[in-house]
């Protein structure tokens, strides 16, 4: 009976969290813990011209011409920041959807204040970051 109270006591700490902390607060602690178990950087870490490996969820993905050649964009947010994935020449990717957790490998620059990685290298992750 001893060894249940903790783990009782942890569900009800658990649940106390829950009700006063936002979802998108519960979602990027979450996110963040994906972090270390992949190896990647946090993206708010994430500095220009150097290559990073960043992981997280697809917040949104967009056909978005560039110098006249389709370019296919998706923002990537791990918790802590985000950034954008862009991938010139291509009108869609297989599995690049919203909601899809992606690794991401690539070369960081910014742009109009936002951090981009052109061309990244990819792998898309299981639901839940598993």
């Amino acid at each position: 009976m001893g060894s249940q109270e903790p783990h009782k006591q942890g569900g009800f700490r658990g649940f106390f969290r829950r009700l006063t902390t936002s979802q998108a607060e519960l979602e990027a602690t979450e996110l963040q813990q994906d972090l270390d178990r992949h190896g990647a950087t946090p993206i708010v870490s994430c500095g220009a011209r150097r290559r990073f490996c960043v992981t997280g969820t697809l917040r949104t993905v967009t056909l978005r011409p560039r110098g006249g050649a389709p370019a296919l964009e998706a923002e990537l947010y791990d918790g802590s920041d985000v950034i954008d994935l862009i991938w010139l020449g291509r009108r869609k990717i297989a599995g690049i959807e919203p909601g899809r957790m992606v690794l991401a490998e690539g070369l960081v620059s910014v742009q109009d204040g936002r951090k981009v990685m052109f061309n990244p290298r990819y792998e898309l992750r299981p639901a839940g970051g598993a």
